[in-house]
């Protein structure tokens, strides 16, 4: 596995919220002294620390303590995103957003990326402004050297696809950087009297990236800026397979009664399921995995292998050992290619987080 070169598409920052609150203009610190806090909580089914499997989910991860993970797993580099602020979609007023994302991102740069250059980040942005939200995109990469943004799958007022955030993807394709859409706050997606975490969970992760995937999708993001790359995350890979066989069958069946609607530039005899594999080869579409879903062999055979991007998702929920033992499971798979296995753990991530205004279209391992 050390001979490997792993980059993980996906891990966690631990915010110390102390910290970001001080960064708070100086009425909002004094807000988020009330007990109302900073970020907004997750959903109704927030998980008590103590049910938890014991050395999972440590809640004091800083720096350091990344650093030791890389070293140990044996991963070259990391891409963070947030925790608590998995949520901030959530927030409902424009300048408390403002106001947060750049405490957040400041406080991300200063305790992780500038330790680092092997800690990278992905900033929050305030969408529930996009004006600011393009100004704040700006900022992050131009200053904090950030390889873009994420944006949550709940909580904003208008889906993905809504033409009020096109201004935020234009400036994202004209500084040469990726967005991420990542779950977390499961609010809003149909089982909000559900009585289980666990089945939450398994739910609120790929439903909530597929909406936002197939709101840009439909709403013709990825050829309105054709530069820009695009991430969905923590679903897992099963998510995507549901989503080319029912597109394909379901965008067949009902067509726009006005074609113009539909944004999607189809080829003659494409559907929708085959748009989304060009999507991938183009170099403009990756999709988080872990080494051991039995759905990755079929979501390679069925999107390509260039989709694809490891995810360690440290330290929610998983330790060094877990994820060593995920790496070789996915080293051990007989169906993914040897070529498949260097592209997924590696290759793919640092096509989709180096900053480049043109997308590097996707080439298989020696062709």
């Amino acid at each position: 596995m050390k001979k490997r070169t792993i980059w993980d598409a996906d891990g966690h920052a631990m915010e110390d919220l102390a910290d970001i609150a001080k960064r708070l203009r100086p009425e909002h610190q004094k807000m988020s002294r009330t007990g109302l806090g900073i970020f907004p909580q997750f959903d109704h089914l927030k998980i008590p620390p103590g049910n938890l499997p014991p050395g999972t989910f440590k809640w004091n991860v800083n720096a350091k303590e990344w650093m030791r993970f890389l070293d140990d797993v044996g991963i070259e580099a990391s891409v963070l995103y947030p925790t608590f602020g998995l949520a901030f979609g959530r927030i409902n007023n424009e300048d408390w957003a403002i106001d947060v994302a750049r405490a957040y991102n400041d406080w991300l740069y200063d305790s992780h990326l500038s330790k680092s250059k092997r800690l990278k980040g992905m900033g929050l942005l305030p969408m529930q402004e996009p004006e600011a939200a393009v100004k704040e995109l700006r900022r992050i990469v131009k200053d904090l050297d950030m390889c873009g943004a994420m944006l949550n799958s709940t909580g904003l007022k208008g889906h993905l696809g809504s033409r009020e955030y096109w201004p935020v993807y234009a400036e994202a394709e004209k500084l040469g950087v990726c967005l991420a859409v990542h779950g977390g706050a499961h609010s809003g997606l149909g089982f909000d009297h559900m009585n289980h975490n666990g089945a939450a969970h398994a739910l609120g992760h790929p439903l909530g990236i597929a909406i936002g995937f197939v709101s840009m999708l439909s709403n013709g993001i990825f050829d309105r800026f054709p530069n820009l790359r695009l991430a969905f995350l923590e679903g897992g890979a099963g998510w995507l397979i549901m989503a080319m066989e029912r597109l394909a069958g379901s965008f067949a069946a009902h067509p726009p009664a006005d074609p113009r609607r539909l944004s999607m530039r189809l080829r003659k005899g494409e559907g929708v399921d085959d748009y989304i594999t060009r999507q991938v080869s183009a170099g403009r579409l990756f999709i988080g995995c872990e080494g051991d879903e039995a759905g990755l062999g079929l979501g390679v055979k069925l999107a390509g292998a260039g989709a694809w991007v490891y995810s360690s998702d440290f330290p929610h929920e998983v330790t060094p050992e877990s994820c060593k033992h995920e790496i070789e499971e996915l080293l051990e798979r007989d169906d993914l290619t040897d070529a498949d296995k260097t592209v997924i753990l590696a290759d793919n991530a640092k096509r989709l987080y180096t900053r480049s205004k043109v997308v590097t279209p996707f080439k298989p391992v020696g062709a």
